[in-house]
């Protein structure tokens, strides 16, 4: 036997333990090919971020516009109401 033939190791369509190699090295470079593109995303977004400092606006209040954009408007309405209720019991 040669070092090419031993143990079906280089086999790969071989299976160990039920478990097909092909499937699980796909998974795995696909997993691995987006969080690849996660990171450039999330270097896009700091990078917007602080253009929008250096433009004057304010990151947070930004971030908070988004989080808001996210949300139903019903939801949106609800918690305005409410802190607006809890800002007058406080006296603000």
């Amino acid at each position: 036997m040669t070092e090419d033939e031993f143990d079906g190791q280089n086999d790969p369509d071989r299976s160990v333990a039920g478990i097909s190699a092909d499937r699980l090295r796909s998974i795995v470079e696909r997993v691995e090919r987006l969080e690849e593109e996660r990171k450039n995303l999330s270097s896009d977004i700091k990078d917007i971020f602080s253009e929008a400092k250096s433009a004057g606006f304010d990151v947070k209040i930004i971030r908070q516009l988004i989080r808001i954009r996210k949300q139903d408007p019903s939801e949106v309405e609800e918690q305005e109401t409410l802190l607006d209720v809890y800002r007058r019991a406080l006296g603000m």
